[in-house]
């Protein structure tokens, strides 16, 4: 069962992390009926108070690709490029092995 992950933060303009974090949780919800989306999990950061941690596993990476066209999507990113503090640096690519909570 090998499956594609994504860790990786993005870091709101300063006062603004609980707006990014409700945009992110929209997109979680969004996730849920996006076709191999395994896990969307919206986390803070208890050192900077600014950034926003996603954890994703989906089945493959084509079906990441494919999130971009679930309606609502692109919306939710045009809204958080709003008030990201800088440009979203690109997370962390993992290949998921196994483990709990993720069949």
């Amino acid at each position: 069962m090998h499956k594609y992950g994504l860790h990786g933060w993005l870091k709101s303009t300063e006062g603004n992390a609980h707006i990014l974090a409700d945009i992110l949780l929209r997109a979680a919800a969004l996730m849920n009926t996006a076709k191999g989306c395994r896990l969307y999990i919206v986390s803070t950061d208890e050192t900077d108070k600014n950034k926003i941690w996603i954890t994703e596993v989906w089945d493959s990476v084509e079906d990441h690709a494919n999130s971009l066209s679930v309606e609502g999507v692109k919306e939710l990113i045009s809204e958080a490029l709003s008030i990201l503090d800088g440009a979203p640096e690109k997370g962390q690519e993992l290949t998921i092995l196994g483990g709990f909570g993720i069949d």
